[in-house]
């Protein structure tokens, strides 16, 4: 049997291409990246339903972790609006992929990206710009007809007739043929947060620090962030982000009326900082740590 290994967002663009490939006698193994800043739809059920062999690769860990951290900081090709090197990160996610194809003697890569759906790695020349890093092809079933032919084409492997021509941000046509394929799909999630002003300015500093690491990732994301003499500090802004902070070691634990505060080196600021934050009328003692906050 002829096999295929789908880039697998869990989205209605990646169901879709599974299902264009199982119409062709291709045995799908879906591969999924459980990415540390976003972008990840863990919907599952698509692939245990549809007989989808399933790979997760764990960026949140190392040493994927680290080896994603260097690209964000160094990425080759640029970033968008914040600190998303999208290109970079597509190139990244395209060679591990290739690496486990090999291992497991598939030929087929393909993915469920659409020409013009996102402007920073889904219009022509940024294809051509990750096609170009490669070295090796993958195959885009849903805007197949509007790129030149693969040797997966060419060579009769996937029948190019059975592709599709879907180009631009329109979903008509995805939802048209979810209905064929009777596929339910999760609604669009959130973005990326390298994305995001506010949240990559912070994660820019952050790594620029080496404060990012396996240990301190989930930190990354929640709570009021503070860099105040060599020392990062994080304000919890609800329960939840306070029992998440105290399975830290370096924490000041929650009070009646207080937050938990995680610091690295110094506690004295973070008690000042807990005092700050602590219920109450304390906006001039707040004021004085604006400056400090990433």
């Amino acid at each position: 049997m002829k096999k295929a290994l789908v880039l697998y967002s869990g989205g209605l663009d990646s169901r879709l291409v599974i299902r264009l490939l199982q119409e062709q006698d291709f045995k799908i193994t879906a591969i999924y990246f459980n990415l540390p800043f976003g972008c990840n739809c863990s919907k599952f059920n698509f692939t245990k339903e549809n007989n989808v062999k399933l790979k997760i690769f764990d960026i949140k860990k190392d040493p994927l972790l680290s080896e994603y951290l260097s690209m964000l900081k160094n990425p080759k090709h640029g970033t968008g609006a914040g600190i998303n090197p999208c290109k970079d990160c597509k190139v990244f996610m395209f060679k591990k992929a290739k690496e486990y194809a090999d291992k497991n003697n598939i030929k087929l890569i393909a993915t469920g990206e659409v020409i013009g759906q996102r402007p920073m790695s889904q219009i022509s020349s940024a294809m051509k710009t990750i096609d170009e890093q490669l070295g090796f092809e993958i195959l885009r079933p849903l805007c197949a007809k509007k790129l030149r032919k693969t040797s997966y084409e060419t060579s009769k492997l996937v029948n190019r007739e059975k592709l599709l021509a879907i180009a631009g941000r329109g979903r008509k046509e995805q939802i048209k043929l979810a209905e064929k394929f009777k596929i339910t799909y999760p609604t669009p999630g959130g973005g990326c947060l390298l994305c995001e002003p506010l949240p990559a300015s912070r994660l820019s500093t952050l790594l620029e620090k080496n404060l990012i690491t396996e240990k301190t990732l989930p930190l990354t994301i929640i709570g009021r962030h503070f860099y105040i003499e060599d020392t990062w500090l994080i304000v919890a802004r609800d329960a939840k982000e306070s029992q998440i902070i105290s399975t830290f070691e370096n924490h000041l634990p929650d009070d009646v009326g207080k937050p938990s505060v995680y610091f690295h080196k110094n506690s004295s600021k973070a008690l000042a900082l807990q005092e700050a934050y602590s219920t109450g009328d304390n906006e001039e003692k707040r004021n004085k740590f604006k400056k400090f906050k990433i």
